[in-house]
């Protein structure tokens, strides 16, 4: 995954200004599913996925949920598990996203290209394993 412009100019703020990002203050970020490439300029919603049921999910901003793995890279220990498809016709999702939203615009900060598209519809459950999502600083 990597940083949109947005996720790096706050922290070039932080870094250099001393002016923390809206959302460093919050418990938790929201993990999304794209059809195609949000891109550095896209927000939350730029592609997302809109297989029936689909929502956002709550992953926890804590140790007991990301651990680095190396000097320059940060992996989940929980699964992100999406909601399960309900309706509609089998929709590919190509990337998946992290930013400050459940719902809305929402300010992607990383987002990723999936190793294999997901052909994701009815009674399929979009899930991440353990060790399986790796963020990496370059």
């Amino acid at each position: 995954m990597s940083k949109t412009n947005t996720s790096e100019l706050d922290l070039l703020k932080f870094v250099f200004q001393g002016v923390s990002p809206s959302w460093n203050a919050a418990a938790n970020l929201f993990a999304s599913l794209h059809a195609a490439d949000p891109g550095e300029t896209g927000d939350q919603s730029t592609s997302e996925s809109t297989y029936g049921s689909y929502t956002r999910v709550t992953i926890s901003r804590s140790t007991s949920a990301w651990t680095t793995s190396s000097t320059t890279a940060c992996v989940n220990l929980a699964s992100i598990n999406f909601p399960l498809g309900t309706a509609g016709a089998a929709s590919p999702v190509t990337y998946m996203g992290i930013g400050t939203s459940f719902s809305g615009a929402g300010t992607l900060l990383y987002s990723g290209a999936l190793a294999s598209q997901l052909a994701v519809g009815v009674g399929v459950t979009p899930s991440f394993d353990t060790g399986s999502v790796t963020i990496t600083e370059d």
